[in-house]
Order: structure tokens, then C-alpha cells, then sequence
């Protein structure tokens, strides 16, 4: 369920914004909770880097919650063009309205204009995410994994945040009245171009310090104890310094502790832990590389 509709100008600090973000449970240190206050109050799409995993998608989704608006998600990957981001036309209906024309004879050369007309009728045409956040207002767009995306959608998404306008052939120029609050996120599996940056606020989303991440573990998981919540961050760290193929981020963390409170543990006991290491570490190898290490020991 929404929240009220809250608009940019009604946040008036950064501060403000880092209560409001911290009243969904979760919890932005200054940095950020500046680089997003700014984007709100400046309209521009704020642009966020980072591992795997530090918040960057999370934070999308409570900013829409913050501002009582809907999240429209545009997950990229590599061969995302533009007809899937921004709209595409009903075949299939198109279809069935010819064939219901034929069958009353409403096929005749007169009526040939007048059918073409109705096939691009708007109720004929499917929003893709690009779009739907076009004409909703106010919304969230979450422009996420970008740099799954080839160089070419990066330049037609750089032309659609320029402007917020998009042209449909058959219907028109269809323009945003109020532009989506947008966020555009990257895991830097390669570089994104300078030119879709310099639109963009920009932000590196680092793995939370030692003290937020258990704040972080002891406000999602309330379950939690305190000896629990810092065994683990400080387990986190260690691993995060491993030169691991995938280290954890804090929603492997949350993962992980919610794993071992399920089976009832209270601090971070050895055998729990290695028995629960698939819910932070997704890799075989990264697994046998910590057990060797003894890596799961705190002090």
C-alpha cells in the first residue's frame, strides 16, 4: 500500500531524508542521503556504482516508498532495445480486431483508412517500463543494472533523460508533466559512458562500515542480538577482505543472519556458521577457501 504522496520540496534537509529513509528501515549515512537529496531537489537522475549487493536497488524501492509513489523497474541485460524498454504494439489484439472487421465486412477499400487508424489506437499499445513512467505521476524509475546494457541502449536511455519525451510515430510526442524521480544503478561489470554519467548525480555505494552494518542487521532483523548482529558484520568484513570471487554484500548478511536465527543461534557459533555459509557465499570455491582459512572464527 502507498503512503501519502510527498514531494521533493516537502523533504527540507538532507537529514530529513536520512529520518525518513531510516522509518523503512533503511538506514543511508550522509553521503548518500545527500547525493539523494539533491537529486530530488535538482530533477536529475541519480546515479549509483557499486558492488553487488550494498543497497543500491534496495534504495530505490524505499525512496518510493518514502515518497508514497509507485516503483517502475527496468531490469537491463545485455540485448535490451528500445522497443522492450518503451512500448510496443498488441499483434495479437491487432489480429483479432482485423479479423473481427472481416467478419462484418468492414474491410472494404473505404474503410481501409479508417481500420489502419484503429489498429494504432492507443488502447492497442503496451507501455513498457520507459513509458509507464512517462505518463504515471509522481514514480519512481529504477533504471537498474545498467551496465548490463549495450553501449547503444545506454545512448537511447541518455536521449529519453534528457528530455522525458519520446515520440511514437502513429500517436505522437508523448511527454512527461512531471518527470520520474529516476535512479539508475551499475555493479561496474564495465564502464558506462561518460556522457550518461555527466546527466546523472552520481554516487559509489560502498560496503557498509563495521558500526552501520550492524545497525543495519539489528533494524531489519529485530530478532537479532547485539552479539549476534557484530560477530557477523565482523565476519563480513573478513571475508569482504579475502580476495573472495564474490564477497558478500548486506543483503548476504541479512541472508546469513536470518539463516542462523532460524536455527536458533544466538551468537555465531562455528558449525552454525559453516553450516549456513550458502546463504552468503554463492560460490564453491569461495566456500572451500574460507573453511581452510578459518575464516569463520570471531574474537
Amino acid at each position: 500500500m502507498l503512503h501519502r504522496t510527498l514531494r521533493a520540496s516537502d523533504i527540507e534537509t538532507p537529514g530529513r531524508l536520512a529520518e525518513l529513509l531510516d522509518a523503512q528501515a533503511y538506514l543511508a549515512d550522509e553521503g548518500l542521503a545527500t547525493a539523494c537529496f539533491l537529486a530530488l531537489r535538482m530533477g536529475r537522475p541519480l546515479f549509483l556504482e557499486g558492488e553487488a549487493g550494498v543497497g543500491k536497488t534496495e534504495l530505490a524501492k524505499t525512496l518510493a516508498a518514502v515518497l508514497g509513489a509507485p516503483l517502475i523497474r527496468l531490469q537491463c541485460y545485455e540485448g535490451l532495445d528500445a522497443a522492450q524498454a518503451l512500448y510496443d504494439w498488441d499483434f495479437a489484439r491487432q489480429l483479432l480486431h482485423l479479423k473481427a472487421a472481416e467478419a462484418t465486412g468492414a474491410t472494404g477499400a473505404g474503410d481501409a483508412v479508417r481500420l489502419e487508424g484503429e489498429l494504432y489506437d492507443r488502447r492497442f499499445l503496451i507501455a513498457r517500463p520507459l513509458l509507464r513512467a512517462l505518463e504515471t505521476q509522481p514514480s519512481v524509475l529504477l533504471v537498474d543494472e545498467i551496465d548490463r546494457a549495450d553501449d547503444e541502449f545506454e545512448a537511447f536511455l541518455l536521449e529519453v533523460l534528457s528530455d522525458f519525451t519520446i515520440s511514437i510515430p502513429e500517436l505522437g510526442t508523448i511527454s512527461a508533466k512531471t518527470p520520474p524521480v529516476v535512479i539508475v544503478t551499475s555493479n561496474r561489470t564495465r564502464d558506462v559512458h561518460d556522457a550518461l554519467k555527466r546527466r546523472c548525480l552520481y554516487h559509489w555505494l560502498e560496503h557498509p562500515a563495521f558500526e552501520r552494518e550492524v545497525a543495519i542487521l539489528l533494524r531489519r532483523l529485530p530478532e537479532c542480538t547485539e552479539v549476534l548482529a557484530g560477530q557477523v558484520a565482523r565476519a563480513a568484513e573478513r571475508l569482504r577482505g579475502a580476495g573472495l570471487v564474490k564477497p558478500p554484500g548486506v543483503a548476504e548478511t541479512l541472508d546469513w543472519t536470518e539463516a542462523l536465527l532460524t536455527l536458533g543461534a544466538r551468537d555465531l557459533d562455528p558449525g552454525l556458521a559453516a553450516a549456513t555459509l550458502g546463504a552468503v557465499l554463492k560460490y564453491r570455491e569461495d566456500q572451500e577457501a574460507v573453511l581452510k582459512n578459518g575464516l569463520l572464527r570471531h574474537g
